[in-house]
């Protein structure tokens, strides 16, 4: 995170305006929104990039709340899935989203658009051209995209346009969806019509013959007031409009998905040929990235766990004095703990937009329970005969509290902090999903790519990250507590086993 601070201060004028610019979780957003932040470039903007989000509701909340500036979309999204009507004209369009404040440009000059696609020799096999053949079908296993299952425009609406009767439809990533369709595992997904996969699997996209799809033209969706805070970011971005076709919206895709290219290079190499513009464009080597990747990883964690640590060990005094109010403070972060840790992450951008403050709140929260637990059982188990000398030697509940109690139960506490510190460096990784970085990105982008490599590269640090961390608690322990302390609470967890 410092360093990419850095990077961009160094990057920009000081007083050059900042334009936020985000992406959906698919190649083609990242694609999309990488030109619109080197077209900003271009023009003396900072472009701050905010990679892989998650779905469309995400990146809207975040637009409206300012949390970014401008992402790419879809007409047919921002009729259906933004503003809940039937398609209308562009003209209404701009006119229905200036309301909320956010424009859109015009069209960039293709159209994406949902299909139902299968393998082209089962559909051959079995004479499926068409969505409604799938309805003399229902024994085909579905399986469409987490977003497409509750999307007004998605499976809903197609299961009944067609009349559809099939059972366990599921859920699956689009880029997983793609992988289970090739070898087999189910027949029949939602397609995004410049998905490069369609000629790669060999895919035949059906037709839509009951017209259940609305079109898609891809425009980029804009805050209002870029035009007053960036208004030569946002012309330079706009030279976009009607120049991206749809076979060369497709062959950017493969080169990223298939050939392993870098989103940034291959932007580049488009603006080059396309607008004559010539981007400075610098892809980070391994050990950048991975410094990088650190860096927010580390934040995120150290934040996290200082702010879990904080809540916790008062709550556990609390838990310990008071045998009612132990029970309920227990109860609490025992259900916050069986919450998914997903789900309390994306609880948290109502409340606090995207990147690091969400993930942090998440962790801190994830993080309560073994902290809260343990010190509630560290102090519950200090022997009375203590209690009744400290008490003996007239010191005060506080004076006893630090210089008795927290002493005699910090081998118990410190495992707690332990165990939370460990648990919040895993969980951490999802913090990608939100823009928080760390060694998440990596992951999402390995997933996305279908590449082990970049899955590795996130994984593999995080791992060795747990593994350090508990080293350093094990040493901190050595240092900090007394060896009788330890010997003590060992003996007793061995004989509570």
């Amino acid at each position: 995170m410092i360093a990419t601070l850095l990077a961009l201060a160094l990057a920009a004028p000081l007083d050059a305006p900042t334009v936020r610019v985000a992406s959906k979780k698919f190649t083609e957003s990242v694609l999309l929104a990488e030109l619109a932040a080197e077209l900003a470039e271009i023009a003396g903007a900072r472009a701050v990039r905010r990679e892989e989000l998650g779905g469309t509701r995400v990146l809207w909340e975040a637009l409206l709340r300012g949390d970014v500036d401008l992402y790419p979309d879809y007409t047919g999204t921002l009729w259906r899935e933004i503003l809940g009507r039937a398609p209308g004209d562009a003209a209404e369009l701009e006119r229905l989203l200036s309301q909320k404040g956010v424009a859109v440009t015009r069209p960039l000059g293709f159209q994406d658009s949902y299909a139902i696609g299968m393998r082209r020799a089962l559909a051959d096999r079995l004479g499926i051209e068409t969505v409604s053949d799938l309805a003399r079908h229902p024994e085909l296993h579905l399986a469409f995209t987490d977003e497409f299952m509750d999307r007004a425009e998605g499976w809903p609406a197609l299961r009944d346009r067609y009349r559809l009767a099939h059972r366990g439809v599921r859920g699956l990533d689009h880029d997983i969806a793609y992988r289970a369709l090739s070898a087999g595992e189910i027949d029949a997904t939602d397609l995004y019509t410049t998905d490069a996969e369609i000629r790669r699997y060999d895919l035949r996209a059906l037709a839509d013959d009951r017209q259940a799809f609305p079109e898609y033209q891809a425009v980029l969706v804009y805050r209002a007031d870029l035009a007053e805070r960036a208004p030569l970011a946002l012309t330079s971005i706009r030279r976009l409009e009607g120049r991206i076709s749809a076979p060369q919206m497709i062959a950017m895709n493969a080169r990223v998905r298939f050939e392993g290219a870098p989103a940034a290079e291959v932007t580049a190499e488009f603006l080059a040929t396309t607008l004559d513009l010539h981007p400075t464009v610098s892809v980070a080597g391994f050990w950048a990235r991975l410094l990088q990747r650190t860096e927010e990883h580390v934040l995120l964690v150290a934040i996290a766990l200082s702010a879990a640590m904080a809540v916790a060990i008062p709550l556990g005094i609390w838990a310990a004095r008071r045998r009612r109010a132990g029970k309920v403070i227990l109860g609490v972060v025992g259900i916050v703990q069986t919450v998914p840790s997903l789900a309390l992450l994306v609880f948290m951008i109502p409340i606090l937009g995207i990147g690091a403050r969400p993930a942090v709140a998440a962790l801190a929260l994830y993080g309560l329970l073994p902290v809260v637990r343990n010190t509630h059982a560290g102090l519950v188990g200090i022997p009375p005969d203590l209690r009744e000398s400290a008490e003996a030697l007239g010191l005060s509940r506080f004076a006893r509290l630090r210089l008795v109690e927290l002493p005699l139960a910090s081998p118990s506490i410190l495992a707690g902090v332990k165990t939370s510190a460990v648990i919040t460096v895993g969980t951490a990784t999802l913090g990608a999903l939100v823009g928080a970085g760390g060694y998440g990105q990596p992951i999402l982008t390995g997933i996305r790519l279908a590449s082990t490599s970049l899955i590795l590269e996130g994984a593999i640090p995080a791992a060795l990250l747990a593994l350090a961390v508990q080293g350093l608690f094990d040493l901190l322990e050595r240092a900090l507590v007394p060896r009788g302390l330890t010997l003590a609470a060992s003996e007793t967890r061995s004989g509570s086993r």
